[in-house]
């Protein structure tokens, strides 16, 4: 792949007011060809803003866009793409009835004869070696419904090399990817950085950021925080930059030793995997971390639990009494709450307010005769807003307009106010900054030391180890093992995990 003319691009003085907030106030930022970018900062700190204002989603109210020496105060979806401009979001929205290269070359079809009709098996060849540079073990006619989170990641960043790229915008790329697939990415972004193509790579792992980025451009409160040069790029410079002071220690250790035995699973099967029998026990006061590869069987086994998919064998015990099988509302009486990996399409009401959402699993607390009490409903919000620190000035206000960590956020707090006895966090930080992270931590060690149950999924190997007081690490639908903390390590971890 090569690039004829390298992107010499320049945001400068960028400023955008909403009547809530100031998102952006003359931020600066210049990317060339051939370099890789990394753009960091906490949720809410105005990089999506930003990329919305490069991609032409919206106008900046105050300063210009300059690209290859030209100036211009605002750009469209279609000049921007005509620039080369390419983006791969972090919230996926594949068409699901379409098979993959009818997503990659979406609007872009390739047609035959004097009809017009698609020429299905061109766009496959003309698909296909863009997923082999990517290492996707999935092909171009297969359905996107049938592929997984992390398969959707790498079809879309196939999709934006599918267009004459020259400035690759990467917003959490590899959030869903297994540590093999991270690792093929980013060979592919320092091939592409090889062939001229400028690249902005927005990640909350900051450890990426020091294996591939030329430059760090920080973004605090919605202004530029500074930047790092190659041989300053580092984690501790990375985080002073975000948010302004050094965060030496992330995870707080039990006060107190775990109690009785909360969640029991017996001879638990899934429908991923009805050959395995899944035996866990999560004892009140404890985090225990369920580490797996992709596939492994994790999700699903959180789903089972939670009532969402039914078992195919063995039960579930909450505080030693059975919880009916495959019921959501008897999983949530007994004490049961998930937060769900994909928050977006599982865990919230986009279109409905920031108060709506917090109280909706219980609003019998906040009824009278049948009625929401709107009161109410607004000292519970603002009682939870302001204990989990959700940056949103009015409660009102519609939760897709939040930043991802402040959705993440939104999920935790509509269960918290169940007091639940088990609560089963599915990839917790997925795609949410460092500061936020350090708040989940301590919320989820808050509920812990309140006497509750807590499951976590995840495949941050560093938050696993951090966070855990024990780990069961899964592989292909069964336990492979429990880890004591003494025990825990990386290696211990994938040992158990690839068998």
């Amino acid at each position: 792949m090569s690039v004829a003319a390298p992107i010499h691009l320049d945001l400068v003085g960028i400023t955008k007011v909403y009547p809530s907030a100031v998102a952006l106030n003359r931020v600066s930022l210049g990317v060339r060809g051939g370099e890789v970018v990394g753009l960091i900062g906490e949720n809410g700190a105005g990089k999506s803003t930003l990329m919305k204002v490069l991609g032409g989603a919206i106008s900046p109210d105050e300063g210009e866009i300059i690209i290859d020496g030209r100036t211009t105060p605002c750009l469209t979806p279609a000049e921007a793409l005509a620039h080369g401009i390419a983006f791969v979001h972090q919230e996926l929205n594949p068409f699901a009835n379409l098979d993959v290269a009818g997503n990659v070359l979406l609007g872009r079809e390739m047609r035959r004869g004097p009809f017009g009709f698609i020429d299905q098996a061109a766009m496959e060849r003309r698909v296909q070696p863009l997923l082999d540079m990517l290492g996707a073990r999935f092909e171009p006619s297969t359905p996107v419904s049938r592929l997984s989170l992390a398969d959707q990641q790498l079809m879309e960043i196939a999709k934006a090399l599918s267009t004459n790229v020259r400035l690759l915008i990467l917003d959490e790329p590899t959030s869903s990817l297994t540590l093999a697939e991270t690792q093929r990415l980013l060979e592919v972004i320092r091939r592409l950085r090889s062939d001229g193509v400028a690249i902005l790579f927005i990640t909350h792992r900051l450890a990426e950021v020091e294996a591939v980025a030329d430059r760090v451009v920080g973004l605090r409160d919605g202004e530029n925080a500074g930047e790092l040069d190659q041989v300053s790029i580092c984690r501790d410079a990375m985080v002073r930059l975000m948010i302004g002071r050094d965060v030496s220690q992330f995870y707080t250790p039990p006060a107190t030793p775990p109690g009785d035995v909360v969640l029991r699973t017996r001879a638990l099967r899934t429908r991923a995997y009805p050959d395995a029998a899944v035996d866990l026990d999560v004892r009140r006061g404890e985090i225990l971390g369920l580490a797996g590869l992709v596939g492994a069987g994790r999700t699903e086994l959180a789903r089972v639990i939670f009532g969402i998919d039914p078992a195919h064998g063995g039960h579930v015990e909450i505080d030693g009494r059975l919880v009916s099988a495959g019921s959501v509302p008897a999983a949530i009486a007994a004490g049961i709450c998930l937060v769900p990996e994909d928050r977006k399409s599982e865990g919230l009401f986009l279109d409905f307010s920031l108060a709506q959402n917090i109280v909706l699993p219980n609003l019998p607390a906040i009824a009278k005769a049948g009625f929401v009490d709107r009161r109410a409903e607004t000292e519970v919000a603002d009682r939870f807003r302001s204990r989990l620190k959700i940056r949103a000035r009015r409660l009102d206000r519609a939760v897709s307009e939040l930043s991802g960590g402040n959705q993440q956020k939104v999920v935790l707090a509509k269960w918290l106010g169940l007091d639940p006895k088990l609560i089963i966090l599915d990839e917790p930080t997925r795609g949410i900054d460092v500061g936020a992270k350090a708040e989940v931590y301590r919320l989820m060690r808050d509920l812990a030391e309140g006497g509750a149950a807590v499951l976590m999924i995840s495949s941050d190997m560093e938050e696993v180890i951090g966070v855990s007081t024990r780990v069961a690490v899964m592989r292909r639908g069964a336990i492979a093992g429990v880890l004591s903390r003494e025990e825990v390590t990386e290696e211990a971890i994938l040992r158990m995990a690839v068998g």
